[in-house]
């Protein structure tokens, strides 16, 4: 496969993560709304998440190596779509702040592992150019995140 449709294949689900974070903290009176919480509830919809996602990223090296940063990779991926599915079907804030946990797991490894596999694929002397095009890629998150949430 060539080394720059890789490049784009791991900015994409990191991209989406980063999106999905920038989304709620927008559409967070919108929740509060749907779901008939209070100001201080709703926050734990982002709270979980920060700290679900705080909580996996220092593991993301050593479970990359138990499983195989492929299928962690995948994994990870899968996780993060079927939580952040379930969490558009939220039934309440409770749901929410669970399926919340379980997006921040799932896309809490998405970001190491995609720069520890574009550090792999790429020799030394392509390695500054795949994470700039890499870092021009993820910089499209927070400006597309507040346009899909708001």
């Amino acid at each position: 496969m060539n080394k720059w449709v890789i490049t784009i294949t791991v900015m994409l689900p990191t991209l989406i993560e980063i999106m999905d974070m920038t989304a709620v903290n927008v559409a967070l009176g919108n929740i509060r709304g749907s779901l008939s919480a209070g100001i201080d509830e709703s926050t734990w919809a982002i709270t979980s998440y920060l700290v679900s996602n705080a909580i996996i990223i220092p593991l993301s090296g050593w479970l990359s190596r138990l499983f195989g940063r492929k299928k962690y990779l995948i994994l990870s991926v899968t996780l993060f779509t079927v939580s952040s599915f379930l969490c558009g079907l939220a039934w309440n804030l409770q749901s929410l702040i669970l399926f919340r946990v379980f997006q921040g797991i799932g896309g809490g490894a998405l970001q190491p592992l995609s720069q520890s596999i574009l550090f792999e694929t790429f020799p030394p002397y392509q390695r500054g150019m795949a994470m700039a095009i890499f870092g021009i890629g993820i910089m499209f998150g927070p400006i597309m995140g507040p346009l899909l949430g708001g």
